[in-house]
């Protein structure tokens, strides 16, 4: 080195000022302690001046090389990349370690604010929730509004005595929830308030509600179960009415496999009607010239159509594919004068006629020949096939019930009917729970069909007491929630019962309107869509049920 640049450098090495280190605090402090140590160790100094100079020479190049690499590699990137790069790290051209240093001070942050979040939530808990009070008060709403409930018939129903005809505001809207959470079985959770359902939230697992968000599908559906207390329904224009007649209607069914509904009447008349709820149009007819039809029926598959008379013995098939009518005027081995009341099997296989001084004959319904007999005390009011066809119930006239084996045609039970001194009708649910048996006081007896199999002396499951007159119509609905009980020797005599709770549905019939009059018969279509009944008037009544979606 030079004389000149060494001598130069010297006093700045004394004086601290050389890149890349820090002068110690002391030293340097006085030029005699700086020229002291200079003269002790000047070999020393002299070595040492050269390697910081390198040093800080070669940081310097790698710096230059390094930011030079990186704008080679920019230049190659697109701009939108070079973009999205600076609004997520930041301009770090000039120095990486600041990058490193803001992402763990960031990290830091978000634990720190995570542990704070935590606290506040446990503070937030262990505060008891405070009431908001109201911004402001309205004076009206002190007042005490009264509530006129006899004008609304929606209101009416809900009344529980004469004395309540007007109610105030409180204890309507009181009174509507308790209808709700009764018609409902309880407070549904979505009703529950903030502190219950947070309780309930809680107790379930996480793994519940990972599944839940993992899924797709509709998670939003309407309840299968029908609700009690008001059956929404629709009066529909008169499933016969493109046929009137003022003739008696004596049987109503549907059709099993098609949207059909059968009417018959005593004006020896048959006809079917197509179902759309509209105009109900017909599709044919069948006259039986001096054959007033006392029972009209479908055969379980719909291919065949039978049909008795009042005064006569004669059993009349209606091929429907064919189009042929097949009188039947004797069957072998059956000597009754007079064949009124039949019964078909649900599974087809069978033909169930009452007759006379407690007999009922059992027949194939394939060959229609007879296959045996069977007699109990006293005369038959009615007889019902159970839903698997196993079983046969008789409601005889003194009020007692019989149970039959229909493979080995043995009585398996017999049980007297509560309070009941003559029975009318019987029936079976469709899905084997219930029997039900109607009495000429006008009770329905409702049980349970395993106690009546097991049974010496069954208690029914409820009683239903709202008919005054003879029951002499019962009909069960395919899915068994609906129990439609009716009486003939009287006016709007007929009640639909919620099942299972046993309750009779309040809007039906509307008694002011006086539409239904004495019902003969009544049937619900095959999947609960519709409701039939036919009175004396020559009028086949037709209802949409708006529960159920299909016919």
């Amino acid at each position: 080195m030079p004389p000149e640049r060494r001598s130069r450098t010297k006093p700045e090495r004394g004086a601290g000022a050389m890149p890349g280190r820090k002068a110690r605090p002391g030293s340097g402090g006085t030029p005699r302690k700086a020229a002291r140590s200079s003269q002790r160790t000047p070999q020393a100094g002299q070595r040492a001046a050269p390697s910081a100079v390198t040093a800080v020479a070669d940081e310097e190049e790698e710096s230059r090389l390094r930011q030079r690499n990186r704008r080679t590699l920019e230049d190659d990137r697109p701009a939108a990349e070079r973009c999205l790069e600076q609004l997520v790290f930041g301009d770090v051209e000039d120095d990486e370690d600041a990058l490193l240093r803001r992402l763990r001070s960031s990290r830091g942050q978000l634990r720190e604010s995570s542990e704070d979040s935590e606290v506040e939530d446990e503070a937030d808990d262990n505060l008891a929730p405070q009431k908001k009070q109201p911004v402001w008060v309205d004076e009206d709403d002190e007042d005490e509004e009264i509530v006129d409930m006899m004008n609304n018939r929606f209101r009416k129903d809900i009344m529980k005595n004469a004395s309540e005809s007007k109610l105030s505001k409180e204890k309507l809207q009181k009174r509507l929830k308790e209808e709700f959470q009764h018609a409902m079985g309880g407070v549904p959770d979505w009703a529950e308030t903030g502190s219950k359902r947070r309780k309930s939230s809680d107790d379930e697992s996480e793994e519940d509600e990972d599944d839940l968000l993992q899924r797709t599908g509709n998670f939003i559906s309407t309840s299968t179960s029908l609700p009690r207390g008001i059956l929404k329904m629709k009066n529909c224009r008169p499933a016969n009415a493109e046929r009137p007649t003022t003739a008696r209607i004596s049987s109503v069914q549907f059709h099993p496999g098609a949207q059909v509904v059968m009417v018959s009447g005593v004006d020896n008349a048959i006809s079917l009607f197509q179902v759309d709820g509209k105009t109900n149009p017909k599709i044919q007819s069948i006259y039986l010239e001096k054959f007033p039809i006392f029972k009209a029926c479908f055969s379980a598959n719909g291919e065949e159509l039978l049909a008795t008379s009042m005064h006569s013995k004669v059993l009349y098939v209606y091929d429907m594919l064919a189009g042929k009518l097949i009188p039947v005027h004797q069957v072998r081995g059956l000597k009754e004068k007079i064949v009124k009341r039949f019964e078909v099997s649900p599974d087809g296989s069978f033909l169930l006629i009452s007759g006379i001084a407690g007999f009922s004959h059992l027949l194939s319904m394939k060959t229609k020949e007879l296959i045996g007999s069977m007699k109990i005390n006293g005369r038959i009011a009615a007889s019902t096939f159970s839903s698997d066809s196993k079983r046969i119930y008789t409601s005889s006239g003194n009020g007692e019930v019989y149970v039959w084996d229909v493979n080995s045609r043995k009585c398996v039970n017999r049980f007297l009917d509560e309070g009941s001194l003559y029975g009318l009708s019987i029936a079976t649910s469709k899905n084997g729970q219930y029997v039900a048996c109607g009495s000429k006081s006008g009770v329905v007896n409702i049980y349970s069909q395993d106690s009546c199999l097991q049974q010496t002396n069954p208690k029914p499951i409820k009683a239903i007491m709202n008919l005054v007159t003879g029951v002499t119509s019962l009909a069960f609905n395919p899915t068994t929630e609906i129990l439609a009980v009716a009486s003939r020797k009287m006016k709007e005599a007929v009640r639909l019962v919620h099942l299972p709770s046993c309750t009779v549905f309040s809007n039906f019939p509307v008694f002011k309107k006086s539409a239904v009059s004495r019902v003969q018969t009544m049937d619900f279509s095959p999947r609960g869509g519709y409701f039939a009944l036919g009175n004396e008037q020559g009028k086949a009544l037709l209802y949409r049920l708006h529960h159920y979606s299909d016919f």
